[in-house]
């Protein structure tokens, strides 16, 4: 008995050191708590009068078995909290809301208090108590207290939120997961069964129905039947559409069932903030964009023939890690040759980079929650070949021209026409194009996004605004059988920088790995500390 209490004696006090060196040697430099609370207050003053933004936690996401991808907060909850765990519910109000106890609050949030037993196994997690003192959420609840929580969602105006996740699994081990909170909530809100994203945004449509425009409201709706197959389920689509008389579907549409739920706004106005970032976020962004270009400072100096687009990958994550990033902000995209023609290529599994070819490198670090994506196309025997230079150079100067006009009150249309333009022209005098409008068919994706918390990150894509980060990344790629010369085949080139916007001049974060073809090759010429690594064979 008493080797037995001496035991989980030993084993809790084990436990309890631990936790202290978790938090110990945690990282210090995430957003404070002052950033999450102005941000918060940002929304509350843009959220109507009597409403509530909600906001769930991201759901764990099973890889294979009884083993879960890493974890990975959603985004918004973050932004507004700096909470990174599970099973999470934020309720902010536009005005006091009233408890059954009297008391007034303008926020709510329930989170998942771990036993010593989850503990011991994944580690530490904030106690209720630390999510209010470290992260400066006022009325923090445990999670499982939702259910009973006598809260009337119908008096609300709007209720605003995004459609809660469907994909997210029930972890019977777990007496309430986020599995359970959405089904508690959808209960509590009477969520209608088929509201979603596309349903919300044709609702809203067909009540702006009038004799005059509704053949033409219906054809919207039709082609949206076309492409969302869940809308067959809804009968009101369908007697939409079905209807047999323009008085008929406009009676239709005046019966549409109400909703104070909205799906729509929140994201809108989650746009509007983030996409304007403060000092803080600026700061870790530059960090995860220079570690980013470090790494392809180094993969320049370790390329070479032989080594396989896996190796090129893990260079690229080790200087990631070297430098405390904690992830990567996105799967790292390395493809050599042919596979430097399709865009979001992952694989990175050619075994044998070849003489001759190029290597298309997007990869982006996730340093405290903040992702850079910069982009290099470099030749694995470190000499660009005629046709290679050809075509980069015209990217280079799109690229150029591109990020020099990323100034305030520009439009993104603007800066993308200076790109599409120049690439046209420059493909046309090539004669690989017969004509320089045709550009799209080896330049088919936009020019720039946002960067932040998500590596395509909120934002609107109207006007260029001061303390904006934005990508800038011109391309062409010609893939084999192309109707070209078969030169010109199998090169793919993107050049991508991660740009802030100030009042003044642009400022290019990643402008430390360098993009002009001499520099390149001067660099690639260098030695590289990667060519002291000798690991034995395994057969």
């Amino acid at each position: 008995m008493y080797r037995k209490f001496g035991f989980i004696v030993v084993a809790f006090l084990f436990f309890c050191q631990l936790v202290m060196a978790q938090y110990k040697y945690a990282p210090t430099d995430f957003p404070p708590k002052e950033f999450h609370k102005e941000r918060r207050e940002l929304l509350r003053n843009k959220l109507s009068k009597n409403s509530v933004a909600v906001f769930f936690a991201n759901p764990t996401r099973n890889r294979a078995n009884d083993v879960d991808y890493v974890y990975h907060q959603n985004p918004d909850l973050y932004y507004l909290t700096g909470y990174k765990e599970p099973n999470a519910l934020l309720l902010l109000f536009s005005t006091p809301y009233l408890l059954e106890d009297g008391t007034a609050c303008s926020e709510l949030f329930f989170v998942e208090e771990r036993d010593s037993i989850d503990q011991f196994w994944v580690g530490a997690s904030l106690t209720i108590e630390e999510v209010n003192q470290k992260l400066g959420v006022e009325n923090v609840l445990p999670i499982t207290a939702f259910p009973q929580f006598n809260f009337k969602f119908e008096t609300f105006d709007n209720v605003l939120t995004y459609d809660p996740p469907r994909d997210v699994r029930n972890n019977i081990y777990n007496s309430f997961d986020q599995y359970d909170i959405i089904q508690d909530f959808k209960k509590k809100t009477v969520y209608p069964p088929f509201l979603n994203p596309v349903s919300a945004y044709l609702y809203n449509l067909m009540r702006s129905t009038t004799v005059e425009n509704q053949m033409s409201i219906a054809q919207d709706v039709a082609l949206e039947l076309r492409n969302t197959a869940v809308l067959r389920l809804d009968k009101n689509i369908i007697n939409f559409i079905s209807a047999t008389s323009p008085e008929q579907r406009v009676k239709v549409a005046q019966h549409l069932p109400n909703t104070n739920i909205d799906i729509l706004t929140l994201d809108s106005l989650m746009k509007d903030l983030r996409e304007i970032k403060a000092p803080v976020e600026i700061k870790l962004t530059t960090k995860a964009v220079e570690i980013s270009a470090t790494a392809q400072i180094e993969v320049m100096k370790a390329m070479k023939p032989g080594l396989s687009e896996t190796e090129v990958q893990g260079i690229h994550e080790f200087i990631f890690k070297k430098y405390g990033a904690e992830y990567e902000g996105y799967p790292s995209i390395v493809g050599a040759g042919e596979n430097g023609c399709m865009m979001h290529y992952i694989a990175n599994n050619k075994p044998n980079l070849e003489d001759g070819e190029l290597i298309l490198m997007d990869c982006g670090a996730e340093y405290r929650g903040y992702t850079a994506d910069v982009t290099r196309t470099i030749p694995v025997n470190g000499k660009f070949s005629k046709e290679q230079s050809a075509l980069y150079e015209i990217v280079l100067k799109a690229q150029n021209k591109s990020i020099a006009a990323c100034k305030e009150g520009a439009t993104f249309d603007e800066v993308y026409t200076i790109s599409a333009d120049i690439i046209g022209k420059g493909l046309y005098k090539l004669k690989i194009i017969a004509f320089p409008e045709d550009y799209a068919r080896y330049f088919p994706h936009g020019l720039m996004h946002h960067i932040g918390l998500d590596v395509h990150d909120k934002g609107h894509y109207t006007t260029l605004k001061k303390d904006m980060i934005v990508t800038v990344e011109p391309g062409i790629y010609i893939p084999k059988g192309s109707d070209c010369d078969e030169k010109w085949w199998g090169i793919g080139i993107r050049i991508e920088d991660d740009i802030l916007i100030t009042d003044s001049e642009p400022i290019n974060l990643s402008e430390r790995a360098p993009r002009e073809i001499e520099k390149i090759e001067a660099i690639m010429k260098e030695t590289s500390i990667f060519d002291q690594l000798n690991l034995p064979e395994l057969k």
